[in-house]
């Protein structure tokens, strides 16, 4: 099994990577593959709704989005990683998933989510919130752990001394590859669940 791991901090080694790493040890022990893409500190354009990647099959800036999806659609899982910045996540991070998520049409159902956050205090609840909707509006399970997953610490590396928040990030990581094992014998036994066709209602009048 694999896990695709998304670092959305502008720091390569800041406090996101570390609650990320904290739960890559976990995974490794669960024997599970991950793969660390560190792309906070990238020049990521947001997307335009073009709807070019409804032609091409993926997104028409030919950037580190399209080469994220390939490892996405191969992956089990997918974690994400953010600071706060405003009481919401790095804005960075924001445009890579929205096109992300926009422009790969392989089916995610089952996939399982996590998403991770980090701050020197205050709206670590708000950007946990606002990166779990990309999981949820494609069908995705998001793993929890014993709080709302989120690390303490201003300089890097200093949520290591968050006992509490790093405790969380294992716990976390040990849910998600128990989520991600039993959807695994599901699916063997039980398949995907059945989808009905799209409806598009849009509320004019």
């Amino acid at each position: 099994m694999k896990v695709l791991m998304i670092n959305g901090s502008p720091r390569a080694k800041g406090n996101t990577y570390t609650a990320l790493n904290e739960m890559r040890k976990v995974f490794e022990e669960e024997g599970i593959e991950t793969e660390l893409l560190h792309i906070g500190n990238m020049d990521i354009r947001s997307c335009i709704a073009c709807g070019g990647c409804a032609q091409k099959g993926k997104c028409v800036f030919n950037d580190i989005v399209n080469e994220a999806a390939e490892k996405f659609q191969a992956s089990d899982g997918l974690v994400v990683g953010s600071p706060v910045y405003y009481a919401s996540a790095n804005a960075t991070l924001v445009a890579f998933l929205t096109r992300l998520f926009y422009s790969t049409h392989f089916d995610k159902t089952m996939k399982v989510g996590a998403s991770v956050v980090a701050a020197r205090r205050g709206g670590l609840s708000a950007t946990f919130d606002e990166l779990n909707k990309f999981f949820t509006i494609s069908g995705m399970p998001v793993a929890s752990g014993q709080y709302w997953n989120s690390v303490h610490g201003r300089d890097a590396g200093e949520a290591a001394k968050d006992a509490e928040g790093m405790q969380g990030m294992r716990t976390l990581a040990r849910n998600m590859s128990f989520l991600m094992k039993s959807i695994a014998l599901g699916k063997e036994k039980y398949g995907l669940p059945k989808r009905e066709p799209a409806e598009w209602t849009n509320f004019i009048r």
